[in-house]
């Protein structure tokens, strides 16, 4: 230690889920920073998942866009934005307001999204606004609307440790939202007497912390929450007092009787137990998420769950009420300043004239929307039909996420001009624009964020911009005023733009609205440096934790609204042609198309390509061997995924995730399977429920490889992902190459470096280092079948002296620690199958103890005890 003074630590807000972290986070002098849970922040106490404590190493600009680009050319900010106005207010003129759009993410600061949708909305005079939170949480919003009149959220993150009941229904809190599983593991750990429920087709991670798993029918959610009513019901445990403040009772309960409850397909005595523990238990929570939201039948699902907590009045006091947890950092405050095409600021509604009129006459709007916009899906059809003239798309990658991936990245493609603001180039939709825009990222920006209790946090700036980037809410800002706009948009900061939402806010709350912030004007710059976390409403007389406890609502009456619904199954239906149901969603250490996330080397270690669960019956049946790879057909698309056998997923049931782009692994782009069917009311796509036909992939050839620099792969199949010192690849084709040498040399541009080989042509196989020395550059391993090596070891090899390289494994004095469970602390399943082994560690606490695994994030956690438990079974059975 040199004895200088460290650079103080700034408080901010992590950059991926809906729980809204806090980060303490410092420059470590590199270009990166430094990263810990903030113990005073209410959302996690310090907490971490494994991909918040990997921020800091996200931050590299290896990939970074850092100038304007106009047709493939950098160019300077005002060229830039002299376009990109020109044409938005040439297309207007030419075509109208409706033939432009705006195409937002729940990952932009509150801040950014508050400007875009009043440029939109209030001077270009359309709704065309949408953003990619119609794709998590569109249901919820309209479910909730339906039920209390506006998009509140009852409860808070403490109900979750006070409920006795903890219901989760479409939730894999375990990966999706890991810091509130933690929490609810501590306080089931603290109260033993508390209940866990999962409901979930398929077993995920989450079922290890269940009392009880119900593995319903895909879609039967409805179902099975009406079968809850009536029981309920049954059970006297209506709350007649607090129907008093409830509309539709009695029309609710005769469709949830009329209802079916055989179609959830569960045993009827599992299905008994949960309705008798549901209705005994006066403090429980139901927790909700993308299993339920993302469906064609997403809105009736979320009014479901609502209803049974309305007619038992178990709803805004502590430890009850239905809870919806969100999977974007500011998707909360995105819909709170009407970054849904189907709303406006501050929960106020595009419908209502009243509410057109309050926000004209408050923004001083020259050319108001008289309506609801597009929502996304539409969106993309009227790109795909050459309506939109103009289309801006911000922090997003549609090509990837959309449903019918490949129609709306060629929409993309044919669109008269496409502008993209984001931090690289590199994305599968970045590569489609006419105009990129370089964004400050996390770690850059300023402004605030709101999770899924309502609780409003900053994100400060730790880093400065890196070369020409820019805020979002400035670069908009600057078109807005390019395009005559200049004095409704002159903003000096994100202070500034704060301070006139939470005005904006006082006037909604006036009439009749749950978001209100007023309390939070005349913070000046001083105090909105200086916001801590809090949660809304803050109005002038003060805070207010929870809603709906004193039966006082936001519908015209002031009552709750109970919504008669009915179970449909999903749209797609299954037969001979397509006979396999797929679900999609989130693995533990990525987050959505890994722009960020495949930046950290630990963050790829863990499942490293895209791959499908499938039922060992399924695969027996056809053909499908473990690790081998899959070709998988809908009437949308196709991709080729590696085989994951495994019974978490039932027979006649797929399961993959949808991370991967062109950028990762071009045959992973899941969301080119999944079609465009949304829920009528929410327009939210039903993600999870796509019909697919399953063939084994019939690869002549399977390789692997590493190297210090990056790869280009030309083959079938090709999944890439950072390692600490370069790249690892996956790859498969069809046809054997006649010279793997000279392939390898292309794949990993070196004409003339030095290597080592061994082929046998007869077997198929070789093998091919590449070295400087004695140090090892790169190396490619091929065969007909799978290849069996360990990965992990090879990667670690690269850059260093490498002994034996062509062996593919650690000599005898060097273990193997094996795949990685751990990403925290990269501990592999060796090495927590050897502690194992040696008695040292029979519980999961113990693995931490003698390993490390699990002690970090606890994400690992699961899976450490089917380790343990898989030991078990085996040291049994002998």
């Amino acid at each position: 230690m040199d004895g200088a003074p460290q650079v103080p630590e700034i408080r901010t807000t992590c950059a991926y889920c809906g729980v809204g972290c806090g980060v303490l986070a410092r420059p470590d002098g590199a270009g990166g920073l430094t990263v810990r849970g903030d113990p005073d922040h209410p959302a996690n106490h310090g907490r971490l998942c494994s991909k918040g404590f990997a921020l800091g190493e996200t931050l590299s600009l290896d990939d970074r866009l850092l100038t304007p680009r106009v047709f493939g050319q950098d160019a300077n900010w005002d060229a830039a934005l002299d376009l990109v106005a020109d044409r938005f207010r040439q297309a207007v003129a030419q075509h109208g307001p409706e033939s432009v759009a705006f195409y937002v993410s729940g990952q932009l600061l509150t801040e950014d999204y508050y400007v875009a949708n009043k440029l939109m909305k209030g001077f270009v005079g359309s709704a065309n606004i949408d953003t990619n939170s119609r794709l998590c949480m569109a249901s919820t919003v309209a479910g909730q609307k339906r039920a209390f009149g506006t998009d509140t959220v009852p409860g808070t993150y403490e109900d979750l440790e006070l409920a006795d009941l903890v219901v989760l229904v479409g939730s894999n809190l375990a990966w999706c939202h890991p810091v509130l599983y933690q929490r609810l593991a501590a306080a089931k750990a603290a109260r033993p007497a508390m209940k866990v429920v999962v409901i979930d087709p398929r077993r995920t991670a989450t079922c290890d912390l269940a009392d009880m798993h119900l593995a319903l029918a895909p879609g039967s959610d409805v179902a099975l929450f009406n079968r809850l009513l009536v029981e309920i019901d049954k059970g006297g445990a209506i709350d007649v007092d607090y129907l008093r403040h409830v509309n539709g009772f009695d029309e609710t309960l005769r469709a949830a009787m009329a209802q079916e409850g055989g179609v959830t397909g569960l045993d009827p005595a599992q299905l008994a137990a949960f309705c008798k523990m549901w209705v005994g238990t006066e403090k429980v929570v139901t927790v909700f998420s993308q299993g339920v939201n993302q469906s064609s039948s997403g809105t009736d699902k979320v009014n479901a769950i609502l209803n049974c907590h309305i007619a038992t009045g178990r709803i805004g006091r502590p430890g009850m009420g239905p809870f919806s947890v969100t999977g974007q950092p500011n998707a909360m405050g995105g819909r709170e300043v009407g970054g849904l095409s189907n709303a406006l600021a501050c929960h106020l509604d595009i419908e209502d004239a009243g509410h057109r009129d309050l926000v004209r006459s408050f923004w001083q709007a020259p050319t108001m929307a008289k309506g609801a916009g597009l929502k996304a899906v539409d969106l993309f059809e009227r790109v795909r039909t050459r309506q939109i003239k103009a289309l801006w798309i911000v922090c997003t990658n549609p090509a990837v996420s959309m449903p019918d991936a490949d129609v709306v990245r060629d929409a993309i493609a044919a669109c008269d001009f496409v502008v993209v603001s984001d931090v690289t180039a590199n994305t599968d939709t970045a590569r489609l624009a006419h105009v990129l825009l370089p964004a400050t990222g996390w770690g850059e920006k300023d402004g605030t964020v709101t999770n899924s209790d309502r609780t409003i946090s900053r994100q400060r700036a730790v880093l400065p911009a890196p070369g020409a980037a820019r805020a979002d809410w400035a670069i908009i800002c600057d078109v807005a005023r390019r395009m005559g706009f200049g004095s409704a948009f002159d903003y000096a900061s994100p202070a500034e733009i704060f301070e006139e939402y939470a005005t904006l806010s006082g006037l909604a709350a006036a009439v009749g609205r749950d978001f209100d912030i007023s309390g939070l004007t005349g913070l000046g710059q001083a105090g909105y440096d200086a916001l801590p976390p809090t949660r809304w409403p803050v109005a002038p007389q003060g805070q207010t934790e929870r809603f709906f406890a004193d039966g006082e609502f936001f519908t015209s009456d002031g009552r709750a609204r109970m919504v008669p619904v009915t179970a449909r199954p999903p749209a797609a239906r299954t037969g001979p042609r397509y006979p396999f149901r797929l679900n999609t969603g989130r693995i533990r250490d990525q987050w959505h198309t890994m722009t960020r996330t495949a930046k950290a080397p630990r963050l790829n270690q863990h499942l490293g390509e895209p791959f499908l669960e499938i039922h060992p019956h399924d695969a027996t049946a056809l053909g499908i061997a473990p690790a081998t790879l899959v070709r998988v057909t809908s009437p949308t698309g196709t991709c080729i995924l590696r085989a994951l056998v495994t019974d978490r997923v039932q027979p006649g049931q797929v399961f993959a995730p949808m991370h991967w782009t062109a950028e990762t692994a071009p045959s992973g782009r899941i969301d080119a399977l999944v079609p465009g069917i949304v829920d009528p009311l929410s327009g939210q796509p039903e993600s999870k429920a796509a019909v697919v036909a399953l063939a084994p992939y019939d690869a002549g050839w399977f390789g692997f490889a590493v190297s210090t620099g990056a790869m280009s792969p030309d083959c079938a199949y090709w999944a890439r992902s950072r390692v600490e010192a370069g790249w690892r690849a996956e790859l498969a084709g069809q046809e054997m190459a006649h010279d793997w040498e000279a392939e390898a040399r292309r794949l990993f541009a070196m004409p003339d470096t030095h290597c080592q080989s061994i082929h046998d042509p007869a077997s198929g196989t070789a093998r091919i280092a590449f070295l400087d020395g004695d140090r090892l550059l790169a190396a490619l391993f091929v065969g007909r079948a799978p290849v069996a090596l360990s990965r992990d070891h090879l990667a670690s090899q690269l850059g260093q002296i490498a002994n034996a390289p062509l062996s593919g494994r650690p000599s005898a004095d060097m273990p193997d620690p094996g795949a990685v469970v751990c990403a925290c602390l990269n501990v592999g399943v060796n090495t927590i199958g050897a502690a194992i082994a040696s008695g040292q560690a029979t519980t999961v606490a113990q693995v931490g103890t003698c390993t490390g695994a699990g002690t970090n994030c606890g994400s690992c956690r699961p899976e450490i005890a089917v380790l343990l438990a898989r030991a078990q079974r085996l040291e049994a059975a002998e």
